[in-house]
């Protein structure tokens, strides 16, 4: 049975899946109390270390030179092991510059993996199954989320663990897990050999301008929706986990059904209830004055995380096989693009009103709803929006 796991494309999937979430659920769940607890951040200090978190996934496209020399499975390992690596260090270095650079380095090891589990989630798995499959795999997510919160929980709350020795187990568990799998997994061989250079073709631009958006309201959500809940209303680290716990019990629940939902209803219909979704969060996030409130909309905000599995199956129809290992390598630049910059802008914006981040936010909502109106009902190669007429 285990000769059989090691054998298994999809089991890879799965197990590089849940490294990197082990791990990266552990740094962010920790990062807001971390960096005010111990490293007295303010908030364009960690506007800043948002943004040079999000520089190499900016440079995402360089994993195309990158498989110029090394096998995108064997690429993989090596970001699970730098990702690990990172995390291990965060809690070593607490002051601004140590985790500006341990930052670096564990987001080097995250964005080129994540972007390699796309190109070889859609690549290994079929068009009809993949909604379905990546909710799972969403799911597995968040049950291992789910793990790491008690993980950390039970530490700090029960034996009061110092953060640099909760950041080493993450750290180093994900790392053995890299070298485990690249000395156990077989290397599977390319069904259709990939473009060894970075394809932008003008029938993606639907795709890419999505991709744009979607990276820019991540950066509000990842970086001030935790830290309003911290600053404005003062959780602590317990709370905050506690709520991640909520988090993830629901994704594993929905997930698979979101999947099953966006195979039967079609990425068109998801996209919509997403972003319109996302405008009522965004605004109830800029007025909001409850906490309880707030823990509402920071549950509802991360189970949207989930719809996002849309975006990637309608690139994976409209994409041309041989395009998808360069096309969502430059997808993650896209998607980055806002993040090198938005994080510091919005932090400095912070400082003067937090409501203004979040009403940004409603804007950005907006564009993705009024994009998301092209989006076919069926679409595939040819007619990748409604501006084109289906032959």
């Amino acid at each position: 049975m285990i000769q059989n796991l090691f054998k298994s494309r999809v089991a890879l999937l799965y197990i590089m899946s849940i490294s990197m979430v082990f791990s990266f659920s552990a740094w962010m769940s920790l990062l807001n109390n971390y960096v005010i607890e111990v490293a007295s951040f303010n908030g364009s200090q960690i506007g800043i270390l948002q943004s040079l978190r999000e520089i190499p996934g900016f440079l995402a496209f360089t994993v195309v030179i990158a498989i110029m020399f090394i096998a995108q499975q064997r690429l993989a390992y090596l970001s699970i092991i730098a990702l690990g690596l990172g995390v291990f260090l965060t809690g070593l270095y607490p002051s601004a510059l140590g985790l500006y650079i341990t930052t670096i380095l564990m987001s080097i090891g995250f964005h080129y993996l994540e972007t390699l589990n796309q190109s070889l989630a859609l690549q290994w798995v079929d068009k009809q199954r993949a909604p379905i499959v990546l909710g799972k795999i969403t799911a597995a997510k968040s049950f291992t989320s789910l793990v790491a919160f008690v993980i950390i929980y039970v530490m700090m709350k029960f034996y009061s663990v110092e953060y640099k020795y909760v950041y080493a187990f993450f750290g180093l568990t994900t790392l053995f897990v890299g070298i485990i799998a690249w000395i156990g997994f077989e290397h599977f061989k390319d069904d259709v050999v990939q473009e060894k250079k970075l394809v932008i073709k003008k029938e993606y631009w639907l795709f890419y301008t999505l991709t744009f958006f979607a990276g820019a309201r991540r950066q509000i959500f990842v970086v001030f929706a935790g830290f309003l809940l911290v600053e404005k209303f003062g959780v602590n680290i317990e709370n905050m986990v506690s709520l991640l716990f909520i988090n993830a019990i629901l994704n594993m629940y929905l997930a698979p059904k979101i999947g099953k939902f966006i195979a039967r209803a079609g990425e068109r219909i998801t996209l919509r209830i997403e972003y319109i979704g996302l405008i009522l969060v965004f605004v109830s996030y800029a007025f909001v004055n409850n906490v309880y409130i707030a823990f509402f909309l920071y549950v509802v905000d991360h189970l949207l995380f989930s719809m996002a599995i849309a975006l990637k199956t309608y690139f994976q129809k409209i994409a041309d096989p041989k395009d998808i290992a360069s096309a969502s390598a430059v997808s993650f630049t896209i998607n980055h693009i806002a993040a090198v910059f938005l994080p510091f802008g919005l932090g400095l914006l912070w400082l003067y009103s937090y409501s203004l981040v979040f009403i940004i936010g409603v804007c950005i909502a907006f564009c993705s709803l009024g994009l998301s109106l092209l989006v076919p009902k069926n679409p595939e190669r040819g007619f990748e929006t409604t501006l084109k007429v289906k032959i």
